[in-house]
């Protein structure tokens, strides 16, 4: 655990192209060879949907890749010269907005992608659209920093304008400062192509002349550090859970630090079980992890049908608290 690791989550309006820059992000950081793209590239040519093999990377089953939408919250990891990623691509459409919550409540950061392309910003953002919801949901589930990514500056209809560019930026500054994102420290502005990879690992350069700013990569290494809880008590609130060849849980550990054969309790209840395994995003079996990092764990001495999703593996000194009450935004 020598580089730090961040959890992203790209929300946005259905059809922003997310699933299509979270798969040109593991291409360009060598996640995904190129043999691997170039046999998306013919399948999707023969399914009739050229343009949209980067997205296979991410949209897995055959359901999302004959709609071109995302159903559930997909994920991948890679990594950069000074920190470690996960990737949480959640779906845009409205019928799924559940999986969009449980990838925000995991997330650290969220990249809000926009389509420049005339229309469908203005579809994505006025008319009932998702990026509206989303930008208030990832607000409402602890997402403090968002980078706006203004995609699709390729399309024919934008030609990378910088006026495009203001236009869509001036739209949604007041609207995310009334979300709760303070303009000056937690937005992130900047122009991408997700398609040609423009903007995304390298500077889009002559093509974007009037931008001067960092790509989406150097953003992401230059954030501040987050302040991890290393030494706090144990808290994984559990994302999910399931039967394979013993009881599995995963989720993202939110605070302190475990290892294998550690005595922990889930809560609420109390009920005492023992850390088997820890495998981690890329099902590499690890001896420890720590605050920050998303994990699959083995537990030895529980069933899964006394876990719920969203009861809490706790410290054995320091429980979780229970509560009888709380107080709700709606």
């Amino acid at each position: 655990h020598f580089k730090e690791h961040l959890n992203i989550i790209f929300i946005g309006h259905v059809d922003a192209g997310k699933s299509t820059l979270g798969g040109n992000i593991l291409f360009l950081t060598g996640m995904v060879d190129k043999r691997t793209m170039e046999k998306y590239e013919r399948e999707a040519k023969e399914a009739g949907r050229e343009s949209w093999y980067l997205s296979w990377a991410l949209d897995t089953n055959t359901e999302e890749r004959a709609k071109g939408k995302t159903v559930e919250c997909g994920r991948a990891s890679f990594e950069s010269t000074k920190r470690r990623y996960t990737i949480l691509d959640a779906p845009g459409h409205k019928n799924y907005v559940p999986s969009m919550l449980s990838g925000a409540g995991q997330a650290d950061v969220g990249v809000l992608v926009i389509s420049a392309r005339r229309g469908e910003f203005e579809t994505g953002f006025d008319r009932g659209g998702q990026t509206r919801e989303h930008a208030v949901l990832a607000k409402t589930a602890g997402v403090r920093r968002l980078i706006v990514a203004i995609n699709k500056m390729d399309d024919i209809t934008v030609e990378w304008s910088q006026q495009r560019y203001d236009e869509i930026k001036a739209k949604l500054t007041p609207f995310l400062k009334a979300a709760g994102y303070n303009p000056k420290t937690d937005l992130i502005f900047l122009p991408i192509s997700g398609y040609t990879g423009a903007g995304v690992k390298d500077r889009a350069g002559a093509l974007c002349s009037w931008y001067s700013g960092p790509s989406l990569l150097e953003t992401l290494d230059d954030l501040q550090a987050i302040d991890r809880k290393i030494n706090g008590p144990i808290r994984i609130p559990i994302a999910e859970k399931y039967n394979d060849m013993g009881t599995i849980i995963s989720g993202k550990l939110e605070s302190g630090h475990i290892k294998v054969n550690q005595r922990t309790f889930i809560m609420p209840g109390r009920i005492p079980c023992e850390i088997g395994a820890i495998y981690s995003e890329n099902e590499v079996e690890e001896q420890s992890a720590v605050c920050g990092d998303n994990v699959r764990i083995r537990l030895r001495g529980i069933k899964d049908d006394v876990i719920q999703n969203g009861y809490v593996l706790s410290d054995t000194r320091y429980p979780s608290r229970c509560a009888r009450a709380f107080t709700a935004q709606l």
